[in-house]
């Protein structure tokens, strides 16, 4: 499986120009991060997909590179997901995805000046927001998903079994000091079947070995319930526009809302007309373009 079993479910007019990634490497703490590219040296910006758990950037990449609009694109793998080598797996925590992501956007910008925009989807709407405010080298955010596990509503959202998100957090935390290393499928712990509207897309989506059926342990699980992210009183680091799926039976649109009105940054909000979690139908997937390339406009304008 790769980012082309995930275009054949988008409108086919979007396919026809669809560009292949180009994988690259990067070394990170004895590990072989891949990261997935489309250069474009002429473009003024450039824009960093993050997936989220059961993703990874191919999985992502048809219906990011459609929003993206031409601009330089670049898509991590993170650790458990997707062609990232990882020396010690069951170690993984979700602080680690943190870590990595903001020493990504150091390296990039460091690398390369142009504004970089981060663009995240599900949980890697998050991330993105974590990691603008840890860095301060973001010229905005773009997120499907805005999931604060830190609301119960949230957390039973998030979970495959609505009852047990709430008390999760203790839970793991009792459980991982002799269980934190035991791997266990993604699908176990979150409904894979509500990824898409499309029943199709939601089995390839559960059964990518690279994505959604993939395992992790229980130790990330905990680590990623308990995280705290910065208060989004506190958030000013860049705008944020939330691009929210209205048919997202997964992680409701109001879950995401809620926390968007409290960010201090300036924020928007786009809904995705009739999309589901993954969102590829329409007029949602046209409406996504239009948000993402009006934010590629206006950090544009800025760099000016």
């Amino acid at each position: 499986m790769d980012y082309r079993s995930y275009a054949e479910f988008l409108p086919a007019r979007y396919v026809e120009n669809l560009a292949p990634p180009t994988s690259t490497w990067w070394p990170w703490r004895g590990n072989r991060v891949h990261i997935a590219r489309a250069p474009a040296p002429g473009a003024d910006v450039r824009m960093m997909l993050i997936h989220g758990g059961g993703g990874y950037s191919g999985a992502l990449w048809p219906v990011a590179t459609v929003a993206a609009g031409g601009v330089d694109v670049l898509a991590p793998d993170l650790p458990l997901y997707g062609d990232t080598v990882v020396a010690q797996p069951s170690r993984v925590r979700y602080q680690d995805w943190v870590a990595l992501l903001t020493d990504l956007v150091r390296a990039e910008r460091a690398a390369d000046p142009r504004p970089l925009i981060l663009f995240g989807a599900s949980m890697g709407g998050m991330l993105a927001y974590e990691v603008a405010a840890r860095t301060g080298q973001v010229a905005a955010v773009v997120a499907t998903c805005l999931l604060d596990l830190s609301d119960p509503a949230a957390r039973a959202a998030a979970t495959r079994y609505p009852f047990l998100g709430r008390p999760a957090p203790a839970v793991l935390r009792a459980l991982d000091p002799a269980l934190g290393r035991l791997r266990v499928p993604i699908r176990w712990l979150a409904d894979m079947t509500q990824m898409s509207t499309d029943p199709a897309l939601s089995r390839l989506c559960a059964a990518d070995p690279r994505g959604g059926g993939a395992s992790v342990p229980l130790g990330f699980v905990s680590s990623w319930m308990s995280f705290r992210h910065i208060a989004p009183e506190d958030f000013t680091a860049a705008p944020v526009t939330l691009v929210a799926p209205t048919a997202d039976t997964w992680t409701p649109p109001e879950l995401s809302i809620r926390f968007l009105q409290r960010i201090s940054a300036p924020t928007t909000l786009v809904t995705l007309e009739n999309c589901g979690h993954y969102p590829i139908e329409e007029p949602g997937l046209d409406q996504l373009r239009t948000a993402t390339l009006t934010v590629r406009d206006q950090v544009a304008a800025q760099a000016d």
